[in-house]
């Protein structure tokens, strides 16, 4: 299986995140669920992730990675200069982290909400549980 991405998917920067990720994940690694959905809610048992967690999470394979961590981790494989951004894992995580919390915690007030999920177009669907 590929990477996994699960994202809150009524948030708009959340949403935007993964535009970003999808034209720049040229070897089609990740594959996306929602949070919100059946996919995401049964990824997010399996893998033992309590259920009200509100983070951007990374499945790969069996390890599942969360907030600054997760996000850093898929800059690290998308193309073009994203990748220096995995550098920033030196920092420590407490510290990573906090400032992840302080971007996820005003994301609604900052950048919006959606009544529902976007709908994926035709060409990336496939990329979506």
């Amino acid at each position: 299986m590929s990477k996994v991405i699960l994202f809150d998917g009524v948030c708009n920067f959340c949403d935007q995140s993964v535009q970003f990720i999808l034209k720049r994940d040229k070897q089609e690694q990740f594959t996306f669920a929602s949070l919100q959905g059946d996919a995401g809610q049964e990824l997010l048992k399996r893998n033992y992730v309590p259920t009200n967690m509100n983070s951007f999470i990374l499945i790969d394979g069996n390890k599942t990675y969360f907030k600054s961590t997760a996000a850093l981790r898929v800059c690290k494989e998308l193309n073009g200069a994203w990748k220096l951004l995995y550098g920033f894992m030196i920092i420590p995580k407490p510290l990573r982290d906090f400032l992840y919390g302080v971007i996820a915690n005003h994301r609604y007030e900052w950048f919006g909400q959606k009544q529902s999920c976007t709908l994926p177009s035709p060409e990336t669907r496939k990329r979506f549980l």
